[in-house]
């Protein structure tokens, strides 16, 4: 696979309007990590007039290996399956496009002779959360929680699901960086939930029991708010409100929730904002 960069970059240094291939994520500064799951992302930083030719046409990405499947993913490349099965995305960027990018762990794959040598620090990591605090981290995971419920209740529920099984647990995983005293040093500052099987045990992140799977909201919610309290000090205003909400009632369909149910009830009696 980073043969198939290094065909690429070879290609490009004969063209004469590109300037640099930039390889990122398991094909970039953590190459060591490539395996038969990775893709390859790539940039490609090129001259200005030359961008559209880039992006119109495919030609230069043909040249190592026939392109089997392509689409444009974005106003900036594609992604692309080779005929021999290696799957890429890629984009297209100016030099001054590219000083102004977050992208992080970048490798020079290839330049030009006359590009700048700091290509691969031209970018920055994403800046975090507006409020990367415990507290900030907590309460959105219980108010995840306490939404995600009342979506179950109205008979949404894959929006329930997004909720609990997801949303609450991105929390969660952000609570686990900012508190553990372990580090996670392969952390993905774009994707925080890439490699966290690795960085943390299932006893301390029991993945399986908080995101159980579409039919299973009520028992995630469970789970999740058990986890939190062990660990946190939970509002008890807001953990009773995501309790009262967790036994399961006997049929779940919008059709047998009445306007009178218990998210108006449980809204009312505890000045909560459900939706």
């Amino acid at each position: 696979m980073l043969r198939r960069l290094d065909d690429l970059a070879a290609h490009l240094a004969t063209r004469g309007d590109a300037l640099a291939l930039l390889g990122l994520g398991s094909a970039g500064a953590e190459h060591d990590r490539l395996d038969e799951h990775s893709d390859l992302d790539f940039f490609i930083v090129v001259e200005d007039a030359a961008k559209p030719r880039y992006l119109e046409s495919i030609d230069w990405l043909r040249t190592p290996c026939p392109v089997a499947y392509s689409f444009a993913n974005d106003r900036n490349g594609r992604k692309a399956l080779f005929a021999d099965g290696i799957f890429v995305e890629y984009a297209i960027f100016t030099l001054d496009e590219l000083a102004r990018l977050p992208f992080h762990g970048a490798r020079v794959v290839w330049r030009r002779d006359d590009a700048p040598a700091d290509l691969a620090d031209y970018g920055t990591p994403p800046a975090g959360p507006r409020y990367d605090t415990v507290e900030f981290h907590l309460n959105e995971a219980l108010t995840n929680l306490y939404v995600g419920l009342h979506r179950e209740l109205r008979g949404e529920r894959l929006a329930a699901a997004r909720f609990i099984q997801s949303f609450a647990v991105d929390r969660v995983i952000a609570l686990l960086h900012l508190t553990s005293a372990r580090v996670h040093h392969r952390r993905d500052p774009f994707e925080p939930s890439r490699r966290v099987e690795q960085a943390y045990s299932p006893d301390v992140l029991p993945l399986a029991e908080m995101v159980p799977g579409y039919e299973h909201n009520r028992q995630a919610a469970s789970v999740t708010l058990a986890w939190l309290e062990e660990r946190f000090a939970v509002d008890t205003v807001i953990a009773d409100a995501v309790r009262r909400l967790l036994p399961v009632a006997p049929d779940r369909s919008p059709s047998a929730i009445p306007r009178n149910s218990s998210e108006d009830h449980s809204r009312a009696e505890n000045g909560l904002a459900g939706q």
